[in-house]
């Protein structure tokens, strides 16, 4: 494992209540960093053809990043993340869920913004020493968690449009609760019919800022209006459902699951290439296929459309219980958590607390410092 250089937080902070977490409220005493230039302390990966190498891990007291002004995330916008969480089980274990996977998905975001990711020696490492080093602040109450976000950022300071030369790697962590905070077992989710996020040949398949920075607009009016996200639709016609703001997206139509096929503006996500595994391991036939809105509108009519749930790393599985189309809202279903969305999140959680057998290999236990 690399050795991070720790300096202890010398005035650790006071732990919120398991009632109070929410999402993304309260922060750990630590913050983790790895540098990417051509100044060589410490190295932990090669030089690169560029020159850029990865260098001096350390994890130091939580607190302001000191940034050049013309520093190239501020000024182009050269910003990734990454979201996943560590489950402190019954056991008493700590276990993180697939970060190969969110590795990949950093890998392959950077590349589409010309950026350079850490190789995955330093991204697992990094995530495992922060656990091991934040053990506290991981929560044990029912439905808690630590939420990590791994970011990437480009730091070179320059004026003109090209990609940096200089990167950091950090890594913040959060307890949390429920995402939604909404106290409920379902969400009402609004079609959003007016704005777009990502359009073909864009960056919607990334999760970078600018694409969060998209969505703002749409989710304030969604929430003013009582929802709890939007539903976004394809970006040339407005005809097709994409993703949930926060969320992949799946439809039981009939005896069947439908979601919507990846593409270059759908964010591949972690759990909902687990949900389609769970899915198919049961013998549920999934279909990845563009679903119209026309579709769903009939389909909620007929009741053939029985359960509508986003899935994502934040939210988990937020079954969906009301949709909102043209200002009219429709039930789904029964408008209340489906039966289908409720024995995924229960097979889900059981896996990430480590109550069932990973058959699959998804989870990564953290050793004990």
């Amino acid at each position: 494992m690399i050795a991070f250089h720790w300096e202890p937080n010398p005035q650790p902070k006071v732990l919120p209540p398991p009632q109070d977490l929410g999402f993304g409220k309260h922060f750990s005493d630590h913050m983790l960093l790895v540098d990417c230039s051509s100044t060589i302390a410490h190295g932990v990966s090669a030089t690169d053809a560029e020159g850029c190498a990865w260098h001096s891990p350390r994890v130091l007291p939580y607190g302001p990043l000191g940034l050049d002004p013309a520093a190239s995330v501020l000024h182009y916008g050269q910003a990734l993340f990454e979201g996943l969480k560590a489950y402190r089980g019954d056991d008493g274990l700590v276990r993180l869920f697939r970060p190969e996977m969110n590795w990949k998905r950093l890998q392959a975001g950077a590349d589409r913004l010309c950026m350079k990711a850490p190789p995955l020696e330093v991204f697992l490492d990094s995530l495992i020493r922060f656990c091991q080093i934040e053990d506290r602040w991981i929560p044990t109450a029912p439905g808690t968690a630590f939420y990590l976000r791994p970011t990437l950022i480009g730091v070179g300071a320059f004026l003109g449009v090209r990609p940096s030369k200089e990167y950091l790697f950090y890594l913040i962590g959060s307890p949390v609760g429920a995402y939604y905070g909404e106290g409920a077992d379902s969400v009402k989710i609004k079609v959003e019919q007016k704005f777009i996020r990502a359009a073909p040949g864009g960056i919607g398949a990334a999760k970078t800022g600018g694409n969060y920075a998209a969505s703002l607009k749409a989710a304030l009016v969604a929430k003013q209006e009582g929802y709890a996200q939007v539903l976004w639709l394809d970006g040339a016609r407005k005809e097709v459902v994409e993703e949930v703001g926060t969320m992949n997206v799946f439809f039981k139509l009939g005896d069947k699951v439908f979601t919507p096929p990846l593409n270059d503006s759908i964010l591949p996500g972690v759990t909902r290439d687990s949900v389609i595994q769970l899915l198919n391991s049961q013998g549920v036939e999934v279909v990845q296929r563009a679903l119209s809105l026309a579709e769903i509108r009939e389909g909620l009519k007929s009741g053939q459309l029985s359960e509508i749930f986003g899935t994502g790393t934040a939210a988990s599985i937020s079954p969906v219980s009301t949709l909102g189309i043209d200002g009219q809202q429709m039930s789904v279903g029964s408008g209340q958590v489906g039966p289908l969305s409720r024995r995924l999140l229960q097979q889900l959680t059981d896996l990430q607390y480590g109550r069932s057998e990973d058959l699959w290999g998804w989870t990564l236990a953290v050793p004990r410092a």
